[in-house]
């Protein structure tokens, strides 16, 4: 870390196309981008601060030869944000976007080609035990964080679930909150907590909370809600399923849940954010075998607006 700082780059921290320079100097000829809203993340080290950023192939406008870029200095508990920048790259600022497959794009800089290798999930088909009656399954999800979901629509609740991707590689270990309560399990690594739902035609594992900090952070671990399945609903499906929830956005999103008449998207966090685990216990309850389905899928949904 010490050698880390004291290499740190001189460069103008305030002019995006400097920073945009120096992190793609640094790239490998080809690298893989796992989150499925198509971030490519880094950190760097400017002035002995922490940087992290991104760079997104964003499936809205990809195809149109844009790259989006942001950086900002890492938040600590002691600190604010000092900067944050953000620009959608183009040829118009010397960066070439071409599409070479569905899902693989190289982009050319000052002379040097990277290749990004989106995540290719058509294939990933989900278990029976991940879509229950009612259920729409809108498609799988790759979090930053390395843990795989699928996303789950409930028409007759008007809820949406993350449901962990347990045919796939879990990359953390699920503990028990309570040795009572084995249904009510928390990632040692991520801080993710699931319940089991009993309901479902065979097991199956709900997101139900993150971790504040990491949420306030916007580090790895804040959950999944900035990485849906992107490159993975073909039509109107996301869209219809916000607006069955919240009918007077109809006509206010894009099919994929970005506002038109402002920058931003609709939020899916179907889960709480807790700062103290204690706060995980109001899960317990949810194992109380009198709970019929509607209350017990009530019991796991955060309070509106929470």
């Amino acid at each position: 870390m010490i050698d880390r700082l004291r290499g740190a780059p001189e460069f103008n921290i305030d002019e995006p196309m400097a920073a945009f320079a120096h992190v793609f100097a640094a790239l490998p000829a080809d690298v893989i981008v796992y989150p499925t809203e198509n971030y490519f993340y880094f950190t760097f080290v400017w002035s002995g601060m922490e940087f992290a950023g991104n760079m997104r192939l964003d499936v809205a406008d990809r195809d149109d030869g844009v790259l989006h870029f942001a950086y900002f200095n890492k938040n600590e508990p002691w600190n604010v944000e000092i900067l944050s920048n953000y620009r959608p790259l183009t040829e118009k600022e010397g960066v070439k976007v071409d599409r070479i497959d569905d899902l693989l794009y190289a982009v050319t800089y000052d002379g040097k080609t990277v290749r990004f290798q989106l995540n290719d999930l058509r294939d990933v088909e989900a278990p029976d035990s991940v879509v229950s009656e009612g259920d729409t399954l809108l498609g799988p999800t790759f979090d930053e964080s390395g843990i795989p979901f699928f996303l789950v629509y409930n028409e007759p609740r008007k809820a949406f679930l993350f449901v962990l991707n347990e045919t796939e590689l879990l990359n953390d270990v699920l503990l028990p909150y309570n040795e009572d309560h084995p249904a009510l399990t928390v990632g040692t690594r991520t801080g993710f907590a699931f319940y089991e739902d009993r309901f479902s035609p065979e097991p199956r594992k709900i997101l139900v909370g993150v971790y504040a900090g990491n949420v306030e952070a916007n580090n790895y671990f804040d959950g999944p809600f900035d990485q849906l399945p992107d490159n993975f609903i073909p039509g109107e499906e996301l869209r219809d399923a916000i607006t069955s929830k919240y009918p007077e956005l109809d006509g206010e999103i894009d099919r994929l849940g970005a506002f038109r008449s402002q920058d931003g998207r609709f939020l899916v966090n179907p889960y709480i954010n807790y700062r103290f685990p204690g706060e995980l216990e109001q899960f317990l309850r949810c194992g109380d075998v009198a709970l019929d389905e509607e209350k017990f899928y009530a019991c796991l949904a955060p309070v509106e607006g929470q």
